[in-house]
């Protein structure tokens, strides 16, 4: 796979790709999701929620931007407001599960403190910092367990252990026939 122009790197993913909905379809078995956390800018304020980047892995090989496009990102319905979890950010924990063949799985796991900084990634992505209102930015990912690879369904949560509370995702993953 051919690597990113920079780290980190902004993809831009049309914005109806964002779902809620607990059942995704995707093209192939090529496919797997990614836990991130989300920065929200709305009515004036940052919001930190849950997505899964999931992510066409075939179409990634020969082009990253192209392979974005192709599945829909799920997205917790619950955020918090970023000045809750400032003081405490490299605390929180993103961690992911897969079911495959009926088995549930460990799949991502890490603390914040191991990501950039949501403030080091607002800047990259514009000078003052600031996202515009309506604008959503997935935060990055750590590795998958035993590598990438494709499940029947997705579990994500960022768990907040100070405050005593986390954000949950899950989704199933319906594969439609490749016949051609």
């Amino acid at each position: 796979m051919k690597r990113p122009a920079t780290t980190p790197i902004d993809y831009r993913v049309y914005a109806a790709r964002l779902t809620t909905d607990d059942v995704i379809e995707v093209t192939g078995t090529d496919s797997s999701g990614e836990v991130e956390f989300v920065l929200v800018a709305t009515g004036g304020e940052l919001l930190v929620g849950l997505g899964s980047d999931h992510t066409d892995r075939k179409a990634e090989t020969y082009g990253i931007t192209l392979s974005k496009q192709l599945c829909d990102k799920p997205i917790a319905p619950t955020v918090w407001p970023f000045a809750e979890i400032a003081d405490h950010w490299d605390d929180l924990v993103l961690r992911a599960f897969i079911t495959s063949g009926g088995r549930r799985e460990l799949y991502q796991e890490g603390a914040l403190s191991k990501m950039l900084p949501p403030q080091q990634l607002l800047r990259g992505y514009r000078p003052d910092g600031k996202l515009r209102d309506g604008t959503m930015m997935f935060g990055g990912t750590f590795a998958a367990i035993g590598g990438i690879r494709g499940a029947e369904r997705f579990e994500g949560e960022l768990e907040d252990a100070r405050l005593g509370r986390r954000i949950t995702l899950a989704y199933d993953i319906r594969c439609l026939p490749v016949l051609g």
